[in-house]
């Protein structure tokens, strides 16, 4: 589909997915750091002093301020690729059903999650080997033996000493996590119809006749909150399982992703596959917000700029 200003809307979805990972990567790497290290660690807790301990350990013995930004690479690479991929197919399928529907009113929600679960699992599969070099980067300090001096270097020793399987370990429960991304959008995209259409502020009329609410960043802010802390809840779990197989010697300590489940639940508990919640939520929440916000401004300036 392309609009009057010349531009398709699937180089809007993807520029705007594009710029919205990298800059919230860029603000917010650190947490990302921290997270990955308590999720790994079976003998860390969930705690806040379990994060303290990790930032000071970081900051003191692996080189300062520089250290917490180490994986940065395949950080970057992997969410604005993801995200540019991720938002170009959920678009593309958004408009399909649109068509298919008649207008884009008439999406339930059973349609937001299929879009938003199909466009998931394409992304998933195309960046899971760039997902598995950023888990064992910010796992360990680069002074760890065998540490991965950078993305490249990764990505030859992978090839060298695991061969094309190694990329894509992890795999199944990041599928599994597809619905994360499925029941986030849903809810973000249904959350979007409903405010979109209260009778406050400022209004247009809608293909039916209906008077809809320009949204505006509060309302980006809130309802990317939202939706969020909904989807967060209930998949965090199909994290700390793909963390854990994705580390550099998962292939020695788990047979698979059921083994890595009964190990958390046999040694850990139910509280095994909640480890680093708490700085996952103090990270997804600020990135969340940053993604939505620049994605949905980017969309709104992007068309501004004329053809390109």
């Amino acid at each position: 589909m392309t609009g009057q200003d010349g531009l398709s809307s699937s180089f809007v979805e993807t520029v705007a997915g594009f710029t919205a990972g990298v800059v919230s990567t860029l603000c917010l790497h650190p947490l990302d750091l921290v997270k990955t290290r308590l999720q790994v660690n079976p003998k860390s807790t969930s705690r806040v002093g379990s994060s303290l301990k990790i930032v000071r350990d970081i900051s003191r013995y692996e080189g300062g301020f520089a250290a917490f930004y180490r994986g940065l690479a395949p950080n970057l690479v992997g969410n604005s690729t993801s995200w540019a991929l991720y938002f170009l197919f959920y678009g593309s399928l958004k408009d399909g059903m649109c068509i298919y529907r008649g207008n884009s009113w008439a999406l339930t929600s059973f349609d937001y999650f299929l879009a938003s679960g199909t466009a998931g699992a394409l992304t998933s599969l195309l960046t899971n080997p760039i997902w598995v070099i950023k888990t064992r980067m910010l796992s360990t300090g680069s002074r760890f033996p065998g540490a991965y001096s950078s993305f490249t270097s990764g990505v030859r020793q992978i090839y060298r000493t695991e061969g094309i399987p190694g990329f894509y370990r992890g795999l199944v429960p990041a599928l599994f996590g597809v619905s994360h991304g499925a029941l986030q959008f849903m809810a973000y995209d249904r959350l979007k119809v409903l405010r979109s259409h209260s009778t406050q502020g400022s209004s247009r009329g809608s293909e039916h006749g209906n008077k809809t609410r320009e949204l505006d960043n509060m309302d980006f802010f809130a309802l990317s909150s939202l939706s969020k802390l909904f989807a967060g809840c209930a998949t965090y779990p199909y994290q700390v399982i793909r963390s854990r197989l994705q580390t550099y010697e998962a292939h020695l300590m788990y047979r698979g992703a059921t083994d890595a489940i009964m190990q958390i639940w046999t040694r850990e508990g139910i509280h095994g596959f909640y480890k680093g919640m708490g700085p996952n939520l103090l990270r997804v929440l600020p990135s969340t917000w940053v993604t939505f916000l620049v994605y949905e401004n980017m969309k709104i300036i992007l068309p501004k700029l004329g053809p390109i």
